[in-house]
């Protein structure tokens, strides 16, 4: 084989070899970094994986919400309007956190089929749904609630 084609062979491999490891890491550090949304029914359904952080979203179950009377602990149901699953959260709640509102919250899921959360996301105005929990709700048959008119 002629020296320059052999040269530029190992240049070509070696480029190739270069483009994959490089491909590789990237989808390994995505892989990890990604946080998939689930819908009650699916976390209660088992479809979720535990110790994985996961987005979980829905409608705050009106009268689910109890505070800790000396910490910033709080617990929740968030629905689907077909299963539900209790969310824990330690922190300040966002100032548009409701019961009978649309959340998302980040966190893992525990054993017990909890959702321990790190972070908890309410809608920023009256007429705004998060696109998963829209999705979830009317895969569910239902329709997210109108909110009321003040006047």
């Amino acid at each position: 084989m002629n020296p320059l084609r052999k040269k530029r062979l190992i240049i070509i491999f070696a480029i190739l070899v270069g483009v994959g490891a490089a491909v590789g890491l990237a989808l390994s550090a995505l892989q990890q970094n990604i946080n998939l949304f689930y819908t009650p029914t699916q976390i209660a359904n088992g479809e979720a994986p535990q110790d994985t952080r996961i987005r979980a979203g829905g409608m705050v179950e009106k009268g689910s919400l109890q505070r800790s009377g000396d910490s910033l602990d709080v617990k929740f149901i968030v629905t689907d309007f077909n299963k539900s699953v209790t969310i824990t959260y330690r922190g300040i709640l966002p100032d548009l956190f409701r019961e009978g509102q649309g959340i998302v919250a980040l966190g893992k899921l525990n054993a017990e089929g909890v959702v321990v959360a790190d972070e908890v996301l309410a809608k920023h105005d009256e007429k705004y749904m998060p696109p998963e929990v829209t999705k979830a709700l009317k895969d569910s048959g239902q329709s997210a609630p109108t909110p009321a008119k003040e006047g």
